[in-house]
C-alpha cells in the first residue's frame, strides 16, 4: 500500500512539464555500463575509503547514481529552478558537483554549468558522465571557500549550493557565501538544494537521532556513539582536531543564521521559492505535526521565509 501511494504521489508531484521532458538524453546499455564502471572505480572502491557497503546497498548506491538520483533532478529539482528563471542559456555555478547528476539535469534544459568540487574521485565521475551525454563542462577540483579567486572573469546567473553547505565548517560557510553573493549581478540567484535545517528537530540526514544538529559540536561528537548508524556510530570517541574535522564533514545542520552573518539581515533576504513551496507539498512531506511545527518557527520571527522552517533547506535567493 505504501509502495502504491508512493508511486502515485511520484506521478502527481514530481514529474517534468513535457517540454523539459523532451530533453531528457536517452542512454545506450553500453554507456550505462561504462559509467558504472567509472562509478566503481572512482566513486565506491577507493583504497581506504571503501564503504564496507553489503551486496544491497552496493546495489542502491549504484542504482541511485545511474537512475534515481537523476529522475529526481529532472523531475523536482531542473523544473524548479526553471520556474524561478528559464534555463536556456543561464550561467551557473554549481558548487557540490559530485558525479554530475544535478550538472547534467540542468545541462539537458540548456543551462552552462561550471561544476566544481573538493572530491577527486566524484570529479572523475563527473566528467565521464557529462561526456557520455556529449557535454563539454567545465569541471574544477575547488574549495567553496575559493570561488571568488578562480572565477574573476566569470559571470554567473546563478550560484547554487547543492548538498554541500552542511559538509562545510562554519568559517568555510560563512566565506563562501560571502563571496557567492558578491559574485552575483543584481536580480542573480543564489540557491541552495537539500541542506538539512539546524532548527528542525529531527536529523534525518548524519545521525537519524531527534535534536542532534541542536547540540553543540563537541557534544555531538561524544552523543554520535548512540546513533543507529553503523558506519558512523563508532567512528568518533577521542576529541582531536583531525578527526573533529572528519566529523564536521559527515554534515552539521544549517540555518538562516548563516545567511544574516554572510549577506543580510533577515528582513533584507528575498527569498522567492523554496522546492516545498513549488511543489506544495509542506503537509505531505512533513505531516501534521511537522506542519505546526513550522508554524511555530514562523511565529518566533515575522521576517522568517517558511523555507527557512521546513525540514531541508531548498530554497532560492534573490540578489
Amino acid at each position: 500500500m505504501k509502495t502504491l501511494i508512493k508511486s502515485i504521489t511520484k506521478k502527481l508531484f514530481y514529474t517534468a512539464p513535457k517540454a523539459m521532458q523532451k530533453n531528457h538524453l536517452e542512454f545506450s546499455e553500453q554507456q550505462i555500463n561504462d559509467l558504472k564502471v567509472s562509478l566503481e572505480k572512482n566513486y565506491l572502491d577507493r583504497g581506504d575509503t571503501k564503504r564496507k557497503l553489503s551486496k544491497k546497498e552496493y546495489n542502491d548506491a549504484i542504482n541511485g547514481q545511474l537512475f534515481e538520483r537523476l529522475s529526481y533532478n529532472r523531475n523536482r529539482i531542473a523544473p524548479w529552478l526553471n520556474s524561478i528563471k528559464n534555463l536556456s542559456g543561464v550561467e551557473i555555478l554549481e558548487i557540490g558537483c559530485g558525479t554530475g547528476i544535478s550538472t547534467l539535469a540542468l545541462s539537458e534544459q540548456g543551462a552552462q554549468v561550471t561544476g566544481i568540487d573538493v572530491d577527486e574521485g566524484s570529479l572523475n565521475v563527473a566528467k565521464d558522465r557529462m561526456k557520455m551525454a556529449g557535454f563539454d563542462t567545465e569541471l574544477h577540483l575547488m574549495n567553496a571557500d575559493e570561488i571568488e579567486e578562480n572565477f574573476k572573469t566569470k559571470k554567473f546567473d546563478m550560484i547554487i549550493y547543492y548538498a554541500v553547505l552542511e559538509h562545510m565548517t562554519i568559517k568555510e560557510r560563512i566565506s563562501s557565501l560571502k563571496q557567492a553573493w558578491n559574485m552575483l549581478p543584481e536580480g542573480g540567484f543564489l540557491s541552495v538544494i537539500e541542506t538539512p535545517n539546524r532548527l528542525w528537530y529531527y536529523d534525518s540526514h548524519t545521525a537519524a537521532m531527534p535534536f542532534y544538529d541542536w547540540l553543540p559540536d563537541e557534544l555531538a561528537f561524544y552523543y554520535s556513539k548512540f546513533s543507529k548508524r553503523n558506519n558512523f556510530k563508532d567512528l568518533y570517541r577521542e576529541l582531536n582536531d583531525d578527526d573533529m574535522i572528519k566529523f564536521l564533514r559527515w554534515g552539521r545542520g544549517a540555518s538562516y543564521h548563516e545567511f544574516e552573518v554572510s549577506i543580510a539581515p533577515l528582513k533584507d533576504l528575498n527569498v522567492v521559492s523554496s522546492l516545498m513551496q513549488f511543489e506544495k507539498t509542506t503537509l505531505l512531506k512533513s505531516g501534521f505535526k511537522g506542519m505546526r511545527y513550522i508554524k511555530f518557527l514562523k511565529s518566533l520571527n515575522k521576517n522568517l521565509h517558511s523555507g527557512f522552517c521546513n525540514p531541508y533547506l531548498d530554497i532560492v535567493l534573490k540578489k
